[in-house]
């Protein structure tokens, strides 16, 4: 998962998008930039680390203009090298600026298309680049006059939307024309846009979590449909247009589970009631199958699950205690790269307090289990802090297959869940008991909010592909790109590159 914004305003809009790449830090902390444009120059800033890290004052000074896009990254496909953050640029045609958040399953055919056909070159391994040059060779071939019309833009976008598949959302500035924000034919990955009304005209700002837009005050207009674009051109002018030929609502499951935050709207269902409802499912579970339970507090692991097991506790009618404190200067364990980075962060980041564990069986709630190595330590951290016996509870089905739309799971021999049997699981994490929410129940309780959502992507529970083109040969390639001993026998040499264009010494992107 990745963070895309991006802001047509009325006034410079630099520490507008700083604020939001900050609200939507949780999506990535690899890597974080932002492009603005500024009487047709644009201004870049991007390296690796937090926002705060990234952006000083010299840079904000730098990054001129009423119109720009940002984005916070963690590395999926690709590499986590500073040459992949992003935005990524090109020149031609127009001089095109696009962030993206998502993967491109097809990105290989893609690759050799660009190069055999469209005759554009690819610098990076990362799919983004790929994205963003298909735009680019689609753009070119739809305007005669150099001059870019809504409609050539939108008949640019079923161009690509004909050639890309995968899940993604995507944010793109074109010098001269204007911001255009488009989404994938199943809407996988979430986008949504508003506005804002000031005294020199109306704003318009694009997302991927609604809490970007409640923090600078813009009005959520709607989510970005699935194959749908939304363009706003320089005059201030709004256009949409659905541009894929077949659609289909089907988000992201994922999303509602641990990836969004809480206080954000996806496909107009509220995160927070999602994970409440979660709680009352998993609650139903534990008094239908283990009615004669002997748990005597729950404990969520912060902070996604908190809002489950506080709804989860209130349905067996105990008390939900917080026997963890979490450290919050350590980033999400879940997108760290690397498998030893993962375990050296979890007992850092997590201090237990005994005295809510010693002498109790606890029930300790998260939401999910991915490759089990935080679940393993925190089992161990609760026996040592006293516990009499430690159960385990998953707001999420078990997760037995890897995610191929824009989410770093590894490949299928790191999840814990795979080739697996709930006994199995239950013994590699340590528990004394492991329970795992139903899909169906899961299912019901994100979709209780919105009854016209068509369906899930929940691949990384039933190994059912919505894009259809995933098969044994494509997970052998992910496997050597993402799984946890690439990454750490170094793969791509990591360079501290710094983009900082901002001056006609330096040269203007």
């Amino acid at each position: 998962m990745c963070g895309i914004v991006g802001i047509v305003g009325k006034y410079p809009v630099n520490q507008s998008l700083y604020d939001a790449l900050t609200v939507m830090q949780h999506r990535g902390q690899d890597a974080a930039g932002v492009v603005t444009l500024n009487e047709g120059r644009m201004f870049m800033r991007k390296a690796n680390g937090l926002v705060r890290d990234v952006f000083h004052t010299r840079h904000m000074r730098r990054l001129a203009g009423n119109v720009g896009i940002g984005h916070v990254r963690y590395p999926t496909a690709g590499c986590s090298s500073s040459a992949e953050a992003q935005p990524f640029y090109v020149n031609s045609p127009y001089g095109i600026a696009l962030a993206h958040n998502g993967n491109l399953t097809n990105a290989e055919v893609l690759k050799q298309e660009l190069y055999n056909t469209d005759r554009r070159h690819i610098n990076t391994s990362s799919d983004s680049e790929i994205l963003l040059n298909v735009l680019a060779h689609e753009l070119q071939s739809k305007s005669d006059n150099n001059q870019l019309s809504a409609d050539d833009v939108f008949s640019a976008l079923s161009g690509v939307y004909e050639r890309c598949n995968g899940g993604y959302a995507a944010v793109a500035l074109i010098l001269g024309v204007g911001m255009v924000c488009f989404r994938d034919p199943h809407g996988i990955r979430p986008a949504v846009f508003g506005k804002r009304e000031t005294a020199n005209g109306t704003e318009y700002m694009v997302a991927s979590e609604s809490v970007a837009l409640d923090s600078l005050g813009f009005e959520l207009i709607r989510d970005v449909a699935p194959g749908e674009a939304v363009f706003v051109d320089f005059n201030g002018e709004l256009h949409t247009r659905v541009c894929a030929k077949q659609t289909e609502l089907k988000p992201c499951l994922f999303e509602h589970v641990y990836l969004a935050r809480p206080d954000s709207m996806i496909d107009e269902v509220s995160v927070y009631k999602a994970r409440l409802r979660m709680g009352d499912k998993l609650a139903e579970k534990i008094l239908r199958e283990w009615p004669d339970h002997d748990i005597d507090v729950v404990i969520p692991i912060p902070d996604t699950s908190t809002t489950s097991a506080m709804e989860l506790a209130h349905g067996l009618n105990l008390k939900m205690r917080h026997g963890f404190v979490k450290n919050r200067y350590i980033g999400r364990t879940f997108i760290m790269p690397g498998q030893q980075q993962r375990k050296k962060s979890v007992r850092r980041k997590l201090n237990a307090i005994d005295l809510e564990f010693k002498g109790k069986n606890v029930l300790l709630v998260d939401d999910s289990i991915v490759r089990g190595t935080t679940s393993k330590q925190i089992v161990e951290m609760a026996r040592e802090a006293g516990a009499n016996k430690v159960y385990f509870a998953s707001a999420a089905p078990a997760v037995r297959h890897p995610n191929v739309y824009g989410i770093d799971m590894p490949v299928a021999t790191e999840l814990v869940a795979h080739g697996k049997d709930n006994d199995e699981i239950e013994t590699a994490i340590g528990a004394d008991k492991l329970i795992y929410q139903d899909l169906d129940d899961l299912i019901d309780a994100v979709k209780e909010g919105n009854a016209n959502i068509d369906g899930f992507d929940a691949s990384v529970f039933t190994g059912e592909y919505l894009t259809g083109d995933i098969d044994a040969a494509y997970f052998e390639a992910l496997e050597a790109k993402r799984s946890d001993s690439a990454k750490e026998s170094g793969g791509v040499e990591d360079v501290d590159m710094v983009m900082d264009i901002h001056n006609d010494n330096e040269g203007a992107a």
